[in-house]
């Protein structure tokens, strides 16, 4: 029982299903959705951007609103990434009971898992994509490199769409996962410099930053979207597959744990 809860994932092509079944679900509320999840930042674009921007008019001699924007979009794919493996999934996994119809069918739990993570990285992915295409219409990011950039949310969704299936798989209801938002991505956010210098932070939280995944995800996108070659470009991306894959490989795990017993 131990080694079949612990082996490693079986990936196939039997999750599509799962996926094609999650996007048909979400495309009834598609622009309500997208536009929920560009809502948020584009306040705090506004409010900050604007706002703040006018009194600090530029950090490294870029514009501050420009600053904030390329890296208030790598916390918008993860908070929507999150919020898709979090409280979506654990409805379909605990409330609607819809993993368990599946896995009446020849599905694996594997199958399930994978399709999960990936469906709320191509969500979480069009949402970045939409406040993409709201930051061409304010003139930020009319470069070359931010055709880049899509593929990079996509890897930025898979990683914290697989560490909140690990929450997931250890909540006993959505209240758990306020604890989740509170105490890791909210902190999280302040040490990655979206919207100030990591180079503001006391060393030591200049170290951390340097290994939290929001925290490589800004240094590879921000400069894409400003049209700058990123500094150590495949540490960062190495980074974000680690926290990839291992979270995708315990979120397995525990999820067989709860629910193969």
């Amino acid at each position: 029982m131990n080694h079949r809860i612990f082996r490693l994932p079986t990936l196939s092509a039997r999750f599509l299903p799962v996926w094609r079944r999650n996007f048909l679900v979400w495309r009834k509320l598609a622009i309500a959705s997208v536009i929920g999840n560009i809502a948020e930042p584009l306040i705090t674009l506004i409010a900050f951007g604007y706002g703040l921007g006018s009194l600090l008019k530029e950090i490294n001699g870029i514009p501050y609103i420009e600053f904030l924007a390329s890296g208030a979009i790598s916390m918008s794919v993860m908070m929507a990434a999150s919020f898709e493996a979090l409280y979506s999934a654990f409805s379909r996994m605990h409330v609607q009971k819809t993993w368990e119809s599946l896995l009446n069918t020849p599905l694996d739990l594997d199958d399930i898992v994978l399709a999960e993570m990936l469906w709320a990285a191509s969500k979480a992915m069009i949402s970045g994509v939409a406040i993409l295409a709201v930051l061409f219409l304010l003139g930020i990011g009319l470069h070359a490199s931010p055709l880049l950039v899509p593929p990079m949310l996509f890897l930025v969704g898979v990683t914290f769409a697989s560490i909140a299936l690990v929450i997931n798989a250890i909540a006993r209801g959505y209240d758990f996962f306020t604890y989740y938002f509170t105490l890791m991505l909210t902190p999280m956010i302040f040490m990655s410099g979206v919207y100030y210098p990591v180079s503001q932070l006391p060393l030591w939280l200049q170290m951390l930053a340097k290994i939290l995944p929001l925290g490589a995800a800004v240094q590879v996108v921000r400069p894409l979207l400003l049209g700058q070659l990123p500094e150590s470009v495949w540490m960062n991306i190495l980074i974000l597959m680690a926290y990839c894959f291992f979270g995708f490989y315990l979120a397995t795990v525990l999820t067989r744990r709860r629910l193969l017993k």
